[in-house]
Parts: structure tokens; C-alpha cells; sequence
């Protein structure tokens, strides 16, 4: 199936540039095959996708990336155009011929809970259950793990992005991925739309990118400190093993078990 932008669309345009193949145009734009020639745009009013160079990003992709990025979700799969994997990434090659794509491409397909290919392969039956592990020996229950601490953070990408509403000073948040020069958003509180500058958007990369390093430093050094202190305390229970395997030697041999041959003193054998 090719995919579709529905009338749903509030015409941000976070998804045109997501797609890999150019199949995306902004309404009243012409479109351009792949030998050059220019045709009528398929939508006047909204952004749209062009059918004969959408392969829902397989061949790029596990998943459609501009349904990734829509936050209205008007991106959706057209069931007008029903597709094989093989006819999409056939159409892939012929859109990339300076790009090898091979069979296995990353595809929509294949990824796990994704739709199986209409007309396709059967899907390959799932792997045989892997036996429980044995339960770990005393000694091995004993061994340091490594263990992650302290405040989780969200990726850059995922990161919550704060918006005040100019109009009713309401607020509310988007995650930054969709946080792009010239996306339109819509106030939940009033509806009123903002859309954010190019130096808006670098400002707050920029501080995002300066968090995340001093974050990840932070903890580099933290562990590195963990580590070294584990070592200094495993070196000082290792002597400390030693020592009480030479008391525990010496206990145990310190007196002749009864019935043990004995030397008698003053008595010589000739």
C-alpha cells in the first residue's frame, strides 16, 4: 500500500523532508518523476504523497517516517493501493539506482508486530522457546554486577519541549523531534498556532546537546570511580582470603588426629 496524507492535515510539513524517495509535496506544488518530467500537483489544499514514488520507506526503514513525524497522524496507508514488499523495494531501485538495496532491507514487514506483506512470503514461523537459564551456583550469585543508578533521562529526540501560548499564555509541551523551524502548532488550551524560528530550534539543540554531554560525563566519571573502588575492594578481600586460608591450614594441622604414628622421644631404632 502506499501511504496517503488524509484531510486531517494541518499543513506543518515535518514530513516532507522525513522521505527518503522525495514522494512528498506541499498542496499546489507540481511534482517531478523520475525522468524529469513535471506533472500537476495531486492536492491543492494540503501536503500530499505522489503514489509512483512512495515505497513506505522500504529499503530506508523499518517503519513509514513520515508517519513518524506527523503529529496529527494523517499519515496512514492507502487501502485503494494494496503493495507487496517485492513491488516496493523493486520501485526503491529504480528511485536509488547509485544505491545498492538488497532483499533485506530494512522494511516495515519485518518488523516485529508489523503487517505481513500482502501477497507476500509467509511469514517465517516464530523461533522455539529458549529454556530457562540453571540457576546460578552460590559463588556465581556472589559476583559483582554492574549496576546502573541515578536519574534516568529522556533521549534528545524524545526530550518535552515547552510552549507558552502568546495569545492565552496557556502552556503545553512537544517532544523535540517534532520541535522544527516552520511547524505550525496548535494551542490545546485556545488553538491558537505557533511556530517556532530556526534560532529557536538551534538554541535549544545546542542546549540539549550541552546537558546530555555534561550528563554523560558526569556519569562516566561516576562509574570510573565505582570501578576503581570495586578493585581496591576485591584486592583487599582477596589478602584477606589468603590470610584465613593460612589460619584455617594451621588449625587443622596443628595437633596429630588420634591414632596418627607417633615418634616416641629417647627411644632410637637401629
Amino acid at each position: 500500500m502506499a501511504t496517503v496524507i488524509t484531510s486531517e492535515c494541518i499543513n506543518c510539513g515535518a514530513c516532507e523532508p522525513e522521505c527518503p524517495n522525495t514522494a512528498i509535496y506541499q498542496g499546489g506544488v507540481e511534482w517531478q518523476a523520475q525522468d524529469g518530467t513535471m506533472h500537476p500537483a495531486l492536492s491543492n489544499d494540503i501536503f500530499y504523497i505522489v503514489p509512483e514514488k512512495c515505497t513506505e520507506c522500504v529499503g530506508f526503514y523499518d517503519h513509514e517516517a513520515c508517519a513518524a513525524v506527523c503529529p496529527v497522524d494523517c499519515c496512514v496507508p492507502d487501502p485503494q493501493r494494496p503493495e507487496t514488499e517485492a513491488a516496493l523495494l523493486d520501485r526503491a531501485r529504480v528511485l536509488h539506482p547509485d544505491k545498492t538495496i538488497p532483499d533485506d532491507a530494512p522494511s516495515r514487514f519485518r518488523k516485529e508486530g508489523g503487517a505481513p506483506a500482502p501477497g507476500g512470503a509467509e511469514p517465517k514461523p516464530a523461533p522455539p522457546p529458549v529454556a530457562p537459564a540453571p540457576a546460578a551456583s552460590p559463588a556465581a550469585a556472589s559476583a559483582p554486577v554492574e549496576e546502573t543508578v541515578g536519574l534516568a533521562i529522556p533521549d534528545p529526540d524524545d526530550w518535552e519541549i515547552p510552549i507558552e501560548c502568546f495569545r492565552c499564555t496557556g502552556e503545553y509541551s512537544v517532544p523535540f523531534r517534532y520541535f522544527r523551524a516552520g511547524v505550525v502548532f496548535s494551542c490545546p488550551h485556545c488553538n491558537g498556532s505557533f511556530v517556532p524560528t530556526l534560532s529557536m530550534v538551534r538554541g535549544v539543540e545546542e542546549a540539549l546537546a550541552r546537558f546530555h554531554g555534561r550528563w554523560t560525563a558526569a556519569f562516566e566519571d561516576f562509574h570510573a570511580r565505582r570501578r576503581r573502588e570495586l578493585e581496591q575492594f576485591e584486592d583487599r578481600q582477596r589478602s584477606e582470603l589468603e590470610k584465613f586460608t593460612a589460619e584455617l591450614h594451621g588449625i587443622a594441622t596443628r595437633e596429630k588426629p588420634p591414632g596418627a604414628p607417633a615418634r616416641r622421644r629417647g627411644f632410637f631404632t637401629f
